[in-house]
C-alpha cells in the first residue's frame, strides 16, 4: 500500500474567453462509479451548455477516460486529462462546462482555454495525501494516561477521541509501519500487553 496525492471534495474554477463561459469542477472519484455520478450532476447543473467536457483519472489500474463532448477531436477532453497527469493527482475528475459566447476560438483556442480552465479548478482545490493508516483503540488506567500520549505522540499518530470512565479508551490513527514499535513501548510501560485493538489497514488523508 503506498500513498498517494488526490483532492478533499469538490473545487470550481471560471475563466471567460472570448465571451465563451468555461467553467471547471472538479472532484475526487475514486471509482468510475463516482466518476460519472459527478459527471451527471454537473451535466445537470449545466443542461443547457453546448458542451460539459470531462477527463478522470482513477488511481486503481491507472484508469484513464476522456471526453470532447463535440468539441473538436483533442482540443477539449485530452488537454484537461492533461493537465490531470501533469498535476500529480489521481482519483479525480475535472468537468469543464463550456457557454458559447458567440465567437469561434480555433482548434488552439480551444485547447488553451480548456488548459487554463482545468488548471484553476485544481489551484483552486485542496490537495491530500492519502496513506494507509490504521484505526488504533487502547484502554489503560488513568494513572499511565499522560505517558501513553507521549508514545502516541512519538508514534505520530492522532488522537481522534477519548473516553473518561472507570478506565480510559483512546482511539487514534496512525500510519501502517508505525504500530509495531508503538506496541513494544506501549508493553514496557503496561508491563505486560496492552489492551489494545487495530483495525485492518486502509487508505485515508493523513
Amino acid at each position: 500500500m503506498e500513498a498517494y496525492t488526490t483532492i478533499s471534495g469538490t473545487a470550481t474554477a471560471t475563466i471567460v474567453e472570448k465571451k465563451s463561459e468555461f467553467i471547471a469542477s472538479a472532484s475526487f472519484a475514486e471509482s468510475e462509479e463516482a466518476a460519472q455520478a459527478f459527471l451527471n450532476t454537473v451535466r445537470t447543473q449545466h443542461r443547457m451548455a453546448r458542451h460539459n467536457v470531462y477527463a478522470y483519472l482513477l488511481r486503481e489500474g491507472g484508469r484513464t477516460r476522456y471526453s470532447d463532448d463535440g468539441e473538436p477531436a483533442k482540443t477539449a477532453g485530452l488537454p484537461v486529462l492533461e493537465v490531470v497527469r501533469h498535476s500529480g493527482l489521481t482519483d479525480i475528475i475535472v468537468v469543464v462546462t463550456r457557454y458559447f459566447g458567440g465567437i469561434l476560438l480555433g482548434t488552439g483556442g480551444l485547447v488553451r482555454a480548456y488548459t487554463a480552465a482545468a488548471q484553476a479548478t485544481i489551484e483552486n482545490a485542496e490537495i491530500v495525501t492519502v496513506q494507509p493508516v490504521r484505526d488504533f483503540t487502547l484502554a489503560l488506567e488513568y494513572s499511565l494516561y499522560e505517558q501513553a500520549l507521549r508514545l502516541l505522540e512519538a508514534a505520530g499518530a492522532k488522537v481522534t477521541s477519548t473516553d473518561f470512565a472507570s478506565g480510559i479508551t483512546v482511539s487514534a490513527t496512525l500510519l501502517c509501519g508505525r504500530e509495531e514499535p508503538l506496541l513494544v513501548a506501549l508493553q514496557e510501560l503496561c508491563r505486560g500487553e496492552p489492551d489494545a485493538l487495530l483495525s485492518e489497514p486502509y487508505y485515508a488523508p493523513f
